[in-house]
């Protein structure tokens, strides 16, 4: 899930997701349930969280009905209103100061790519993600893996409800894992098998109004950092799609600071931007 960055060469140490997939690589457009059906990748780095992918049916866990509520608060039934959506991925870690712009293309499943590589030379790519194997190894290995990530803090509690091979379990109030005051404990734990870090799990922590306003991240493996506290702040709405921009907190204590700036979407039968406020 988690990897956070630790040398001045923007490399991050790896806290692979699982990413759970019927196929190595779908052809599937993404709209709805199906945008969830990334292709597997075997190598994950640049990663602070890892996408997850819905899984067969036949996977499906417990899962409380908070979830789908959260989802809906983020947009979720008006998603497929979305043609594209535009946003630059921030990350400040001591030492490290990393930006990626990515435009993403769900219903045709294409990602436009804006930042440097590992040499810190600039690189702009675009590919449709249904080839993936046919591209570089730069895509493939690097560039890919950190769409499939920044995605998934973009959009975490869409990529939540559509993962269906996670437990998820209501908790009640509990005290905040930063400051003071509670708010709703939802546990979001991945199986004990399978995937890069199997039983991984994620604490939100949801308001009244069903916004995640903190989380913690329990990695399942022996890997590092191994306890991730962040928080959900700076909303604003991308055209029907509701967005946390600022995230603060640390990760097994150093202090950690992501943010995702100039958001903005292109909805259906438009082809201007609109700049998430």
């Amino acid at each position: 899930m988690t990897q956070l960055v630790h040398t001045t060469e923007s490399t991050i140490v790896p806290i692979e997701r699982k990413i759970y997939t019927a196929k190595a690589l779908t052809t599937d457009a993404l709209g709805g349930p199906s945008m969830t059906k990334f292709a597997r990748s075997t190598t994950i780095r640049y990663v602070f969280f890892g996408l997850l992918v819905i899984a067969p049916n036949s996977w499906t866990q417990q899962r409380a009905p908070i979830l789908e509520q959260i989802a809906k608060t983020y947009g979720l039934d008006s998603y497929g209103q979305v043609e594209a959506i535009r946003y630059t991925w921030n990350a400040q870690f001591p030492g490290v100061n990393v930006s990626r712009t990515w435009v993403w293309e769900p219903k045709a499943n294409r990602v436009s790519f804006e930042g440097k590589n590992k040499e810190g030379k600039p690189v702009k790519v675009s590919y449709n993600r249904s080839e993936l194997n046919s591209q570089p190894d730069a895509v493939k290995n690097d560039i890919d893996p950190g769409f499939i990530n920044d995605n998934y803090w973009l959009m975490f509690p869409f990529h939540a409800a559509w993962d269906k091979s996670a437990t998820v379990t209501d908790q009640g109030m509990k005290k905040l894992p930063i400051g003071a005051g509670s708010a709703k404990l939802v546990s979001v734990k991945y199986p004990n098998e399978g995937g890069y870090t199997p039983g991984d799990t994620w604490d939100l922590y949801v308001g009244k109004d069903n916004r995640v306003v903190q989380f913690i991240y329990h990695r399942g493996g022996p890997k590092k950092p191994s306890l991730v506290k962040a928080t959900w702040t700076g909303y604003k709405m991308a055209g029907p799609v509701l967005i946390s921009t600022e995230h603060r907190g640390t990760a097994d204590g150093a202090p950690l600071h992501l943010f995702i700036t100039d958001v903005s979407v292109k909805l259906a039968g438009s082809d201007a931007w609109v700049k998430a406020q």
